[in-house]
């Protein structure tokens, strides 16, 4: 084969032999990356941590930590994903936007519970959770600066996922939903730049804070006055308690126009590690994050797809057995807290309970209390401030403890209580 060059052939020189790294000799990889940086350490590690080295030396720690259902998935949703999974077929790449009977069935499923029409085809995708809708959202519709608008405290991908798509997070305080509406509302008189999108989530993660459709008409009408975007993530639309229903904001007349809702399987089926959640709503806001989304996955593995179709068809009945479930924890554990001298309000909705630190120890901070109460109890709470500057104060209990478990938790939790620092 001849080589292309200007000079006689016989002058081209040999190839140069490649350099041999040396340890130590060579400019290393930087330790701070682009976006990690931008990432306030994770507050709930330390927590984590003690966690772990507590269950290794064999101490039985009551964990309210993290809310991870710790229910079985109900029984035909399990059997249906082992008969698919026995199909070849169903063992290749699926579609990133989730199967077309997928789509269909959530979408019969909001006009069942909420009488939305929404189509399937443009107004529907399936996403790998709820934490993919909302990040990979972010990324899709969120430039460099655009202001978003949340409650704070609030779970941590409402605010790094804004932060990481390069967008500016303004978190507004939210002692409770009306407050958080009048400094949405002061926001927009004041900024010289509107938000680009609102960003919210009732049942709330973390404060179990609940609203009704008016709150959603106001966000919808100020939406529709600056022409900004919303999205509502209802990752505990099921779990209301002491008769409330929680509301979507897809109800609203003409929400469509502005908005788009996230949907997780993970807590109505207890679902969690199945990873399946939707995003509902708004056409172009599902076609970016269709977009998006083609670039990155090939959609959720598609046996699990199959069988959540079968949840959404044929299993109602068990959202209604796993709501009355967190009920009855709710109930042991507000018991217990108040009986051990730590007054809280039984919350209604979510799987959560956001409880102020009292008064004898708030001192401390949340993340100190968090530890203290582990090392001397051996209950594991989220330390308040790991949800934002305005969670400080607070700490969240998970309803992810049995009624056994959670009676011995009080008990422990008592004796801490009456001690002294």
């Amino acid at each position: 084969m001849s080589v292309y060059t200007d000079q006689p052939q016989d002058a081209v020189s040999a190839p140069k032999a490649p350099d041999i790294y040396v340890p130590g000799g060579s400019v290393e990889i930087p330790s701070e990356f682009y976006r990690i940086q931008k990432l306030p350490p994770y507050v709930f590690a330390v927590v984590n941590e003690m966690k772990a080295r507590l269950r290794a030396a064999q101490y039985d720690v009551v964990d309210f930590g993290m809310g991870n259902p710790d229910g079985a998935t109900p029984r035909p949703i399990v059997n249906k994903v082992v008969e698919s999974i026995r199909n070849a077929k169903n063992h290749r790449y699926s579609m990133s936007r989730g199967i077309p009977n997928l789509r269909l069935e959530m979408v019969k499923r909001y006009k069942r519970n909420y009488g939305v029409d929404l189509d399937p085809e443009s107004e529907a995708i399936v996403t790998i959770g709820a934490k993919d809708a909302c990040a990979h959202l972010l990324f899709a519709v969120i430039g460099p600066g655009d202001p978003v608008a949340s409650p704070n405290p609030a779970y941590p991908i409402h605010q790094y996922g804004v932060v990481m798509a390069e967008g500016q997070a303004c978190t507004l305080p939210m002692p409770n939903p009306a407050e958080f509406l009048n400094n949405l509302e002061h926001l927009y008189r004041t900024s010289v730049r509107k938000p680009k999108m609102i960003l919210i989530s009732f049942p709330h993660n973390p404060t179990t804070q609940t609203v009704d459709l008016d709150f959603f008409k106001s966000i919808i009408a100020l939406a529709a006055r600056h022409g900004t975007m919303v999205v509502h993530d209802f990752a505990y639309a099921d779990l209301c308690f002491d008769g409330y229903k929680a509301p979507s904001i897809l109800q609203v007349e003409g929400a469509k126009e502005y908005a788009v809702e996230i949907f997780s399987m993970s807590k109505s089926y207890n679902m969690a590690g199945w990873r399946i959640g939707f995003c509902l709503g708004n056409r172009k806001m599902i076609h970016a994050l269709a977009r998006i989304k083609s670039y990155l996955d090939y959609g959720v593995f598609q046996p699990l797809q199959i069988a959540a179709i079968m949840a959404l068809r044929d299993c109602e009945d068990e959202t209604r057995k796993i709501c009355d479930m967190y009920q009855k924890r709710r109930d042991v554990l507000v018991e217990g807290l108040n009986r051990a001298g730590w007054p809280v309000e039984p919350p209604k909705g979510s799987m959560f309970l956001w409880a102020p630190i009292p008064e004898k120890f708030r001192h401390l901070g949340s993340l100190e209390f968090s530890k203290r109460l582990l090392e001397k109890s051996l209950v594991a709470v989220a330390p308040g401030i790991g949800f934002g500057p305005h969670g400080e104060g607070h700490v969240r209990f998970a309803l992810i403890e049995n009624n056994h478990r959670t009676r011995q938790a009080m008990r422990s939790l008592k004796h801490f209580l009456a001690s002294d620092l």
